[in-house]
């Protein structure tokens, strides 16, 4: 939420300075950043909401909480950050045509080339802040906003290119402003789409990193008494991970000793995933080479 509302305050504060400095400046690509910056800041809107619903405790509708509210906001920042993508890359297009009929913007001033480094400085740095605050969290709508950041620190560095060329060069290379703005606006559409892509996937239960969980068979199955490790299923449930597994051991071993072993096992479990992993260990009997004793009747 602190990161978030900082995100928000800079956001707020650029889009104005953007705006501005690309009205009076007559640039239609820092117009275009500033329409950017103000998604940027609709997009944190989005995350908060989605992080305040993710935090609440399960309840009796919500047996697994309600961490896939999350994943909803980060799948909208993808959303609302593929929109914006394709309406840049609609204006560059649209004025780089125009620009083939005679119809050539005006050129830049100075004032919208200092406004788009500004942006470029204060952006990067919010990105940087961000997405190392969103991995320590595990948090991936705060990791989407940050490259959300980062896409307007690029949208302006397009804007600086063309900007700069159009003042120093004039006439018809006035057309490098256009030109950068759908330039640039080809990358943030490609974020965008792997923001959407991971977001989807989470919702349908995709496995987590198959590292990750060759790695928590690889623990499970040194625990001292586990015969074999099988069935494991894993999920994302926002910044949480679900795992089920299921562990064979000897079918002359008793309840108590197996349940102690099931402990050591979601402990193995968590080392790998996280404090706060939701862990279901199913205990398999099997039975050794020597056989087991018969069951005894309940007394």
């Amino acid at each position: 939420m602190r990161v978030t509302a900082l995100g928000s305050g800079v956001n707020a504060a650029l889009a104005l300075i953007k705006l501005l400095a690309g009205l009076l400046g007559n640039s239609a690509a820092l117009v275009a950043d500033a329409v950017h910056s103000l998604s940027d800041l609709l997009t944190d809107v989005v995350v908060v909401v989605g992080i305040r619903i993710a935090r609440r405790p399960r309840d009796e509708s919500h047996d697994y909480g309600h961490g896939k509210a999350e994943t909803l906001a980060a799948a909208a920042v993808g959303l609302m950050l593929f929109m914006v993508g394709a309406g840049l890359l609609y204006e560059g297009a649209l004025s780089i045509y125009r620009g083939s009929e005679g119809i050539l913007p005006a050129v830049p001033k100075s004032l919208a080339l200092v406004a788009a480094a500004l942006s470029i400085a204060a952006k990067e740095t919010l990105y940087r802040y961000t997405v190392r605050e969103g991995q320590a969290l595990g948090s991936e709508a705060v990791v989407a906003n940050a490259w959300h950041h980062r896409s307007d620190a690029l949208s302006s560095v397009g804007t600086v290119a063309g900007v700069g060329g159009a003042i120093a060069l004039g006439g018809r290379w006035v057309l490098l402003d256009p030109l950068a703005a759908a330039a640039v606006s080809a990358f943030i559409l490609k974020v965008a789409w792997n923001i959407m892509r991971t977001s989807v996937d989470e919702l349908l239960d995709c496995s987590i990193d198959p590292t990750i969980k060759e790695r928590i068979t690889e623990l499970v199955a040194g625990l001292d008494g586990v015969e074999d490790v099988h069935d494991l299923r894993t999920r994302r449930i926002g910044s949480t991970v679900a795992v089920e597994c299921h562990i064979s051991v000897r079918c002359d071993m008793d309840l108590l000793t197996a349940h102690a072993l099931t402990e050591a096992a979601e402990e193995m479990i968590a080392a790998c995933c996280g404090s706060d992993v939701l862990v279901t260990v199913h205990v398999d009997p099997v039975e050794p080479a020597e056989g087991c004793p018969p069951a005894q009747p309940a007394a």
